[in-house]
């Protein structure tokens, strides 16, 4: 189950997560350690992709470009930077 369906009120230590797909706005939370099998999970939940659909995932930099998100390193870079520069939220883009 997605976990923009839990109350805000949990997720004070949680990095909040803006994903924009197909032109719909959702809002939903992940853990500082969480692994990309489980990002990737989260993101089919909250995005309602087919177990077997292709799609493409993608972060807002600082500077609004959009970087890919395809390996744990990629994953945990997005999440290093976030925490560094103490930003409101990591805004990620799926794409199918």
């Amino acid at each position: 189950m997605p976990t923009q369906l839990v109350g805000q009120d949990n997720h004070a230590n949680d990095v909040r997560v803006k994903t924009v797909y197909s032109g719909d706005v959702m809002i939903t939370y992940i853990n500082h350690n969480i692994t990309l099998e489980e990002f990737t999970q989260e993101m089919i939940a909250i995005c309602r992709f087919t177990p077997d659909q292709v799609f493409t995932m993608k972060w807002v930099d600082e500077e609004g470009d959009p970087c890919t998100i395809s390996t744990q390193l990629e994953l945990d870079e997005a999440l290093r930077l976030y925490e560094l520069n103490r930003d409101s939220e990591l805004t990620v883009h799926g794409k199918s």
